[in-house]
């Protein structure tokens, strides 16, 4: 039997990467699964690979910033599974550049996403973990969040603020046996870095003691660890996954 038999899971950036890897480790420990992704292409072929191992799967495409899409999406959610045991909120997006010419749209798009999505997504399902007296919010943050990095002042400033909002939930929550964490990646393989120069490569890889960049599946252990039983009294907590560049 999985570690998360007979759990449901929601997940959000479900299309790709990092979230996708998470859906998949779930599924693969007994989860079934709520694919949250932008697009309907990309939430319905993870949730087609999820059905492939054998669980359930639900495919939703919104935009996470979007209010009434989320409260719409929420309750079908609520209404198709009747309970959620488990919150990823891994959606994310960049737009890099330097703070002199960074444009306020390009600010604007990374906090709605990253920051107002979670705070969307927690909100919605809060009232069910309640009732339960159980749950699992696991964040999806960055080291940028921690350590900051030039040129992306609005990644690493929405990064930085879900540290806050996982422990104030976290405080908040903690009676109700529901437990609030954050991930914070390092130099992950996946779309969103497969652009990055040579150049660039090769000064980061320098700055990692194991002198190596991760796999979206180190980050799905990680997860599947803070959603596990294992993680019962873990709450308000940030693990970092990253080869030791923060340390």
């Amino acid at each position: 039997m999985g570690q998360l038999e007979k759990q449901i899971a929601v997940i959000t950036g479900a299309g790709r990467g990092i979230g996708h890897a998470i859906a998949l480790k779930f599924a693969a420990e007994g989860a079934d699964v709520v694919c949250v992704s932008r697009t309907a292409e990309n939430s319905e072929k993870t949730a087609g690979e999820v059905r492939a191992l054998g669980r359930r799967a639900w495919a939703h495409a919104i935009d996470v910033a979007d209010s009434a899409a989320v409260t719409a999406v929420s309750e079908k959610i609520i209404e198709a599974t009747g309970r959620v045991d488990i919150l990823v909120n891994n959606a994310g997006v960049t737009r890099d550049g330097l703070l002199m010419r960074m444009s306020e749209a390009d600010w604007d798009i990374v906090l709605d996403t990253n920051l107002k999505g979670t705070f969307l997504l927690t909100k919605a399902f809060m009232r069910m973990f309640v009732k339960q007296r159980s749950g699992r919010i696991i964040n999806v943050s960055s080291i940028s969040g921690l350590i900051g990095n030039a040129g992306q002042a609005n990644y690493a400033a929405s990064k930085a603020a879900l540290l806050g909002l996982t422990k104030s939930v976290a405080r908040e929550l903690a009676s109700r046996g529901i437990t609030s964490n954050a991930l914070a990646p390092g130099f992950i393989e996946t779309d969103m870095t497969a652009g990055l120069s040579p150049e660039l490569r090769e000064v980061m890889l320098k700055n990692i003691p194991m002198h190596s960049f991760g796999q979206p599946e180190d980050i799905a252990n990680a997860a599947l660890f803070l959603a596990g039983q294992g993680a019962r009294y873990i709450t308000g907590q940030v693990l970092t996954v990253d080869g030791g560049m923060v340390m």
